[in-house]
């Protein structure tokens, strides 16, 4: 008995992005704000490109708080929502990839708690979120985000969320 030959690492590649595309673009706030998501793997990082519109203190001049929290917060609920789809993008149970998908319903924010560490500059920031937990129907989300340097955050995040019923899309 002959095993099936493994898919080349390019097509598993594309694959993996155009999902994440279309999972990302079923959102018109994080194309509004323009953020993007690079993935490595199952890591995901978000990446707040810079635009003059971001600023909320022309005098600094910062990035506007509200904009860094959103920002954070978006990157917690695409990766919890990233995590918890990646076994069924796997084994083609979800194609996102089709002409017309049924996109999946995301997490809803149910607390979400920012520390401003201090001001956002006006450049590129870059953000990971990392799941403490996730259950059917809750999930805790820690967030980082900084500019230039890892290791100097500008801000850090706790997001709770409330979990979709996931048989309810099937």
């Amino acid at each position: 008995m002959s095993r099936p030959k493994p898919e080349p690492v390019q097509v598993v590649k594309q694959r993996r992005d155009a999902a994440l595309r279309a999972l990302v673009s079923g959102v018109p706030y994080i194309r509004f704000l323009g953020i993007e998501f690079e993935r490595r793997g199952d890591e995901l990082t978000a990446v707040l490109n810079y635009d003059n519109k971001l600023i909320g203190n022309p005098l600094l001049p910062a990035l506007h708080g509200g904009v860094t929290a959103a920002f954070m917060e978006v990157a917690a609920i695409m990766e919890l929502s990233w995590s918890t789809l990646w076994e069924d993008i796997e084994a083609g149970r979800i194609d996102l990839t089709a002409p017309d998908p049924v996109l999946p319903r995301l997490p809803k924010t149910i607390d979400f708690t920012v520390d401003y560490l201090r001001s956002g500059l006006p450049r590129d920031a870059y953000a990971r979120a990392r799941v403490n937990r996730s259950g059917r129907r809750y999930a805790s989300v820690h967030v980082e985000a900084w500019q230039d340097n890892r290791a100097k955050l500008f801000a850090q995040a706790t997001g709770h969320f409330l979990m979709p019923d996931r048989s309810a899309d099937v």
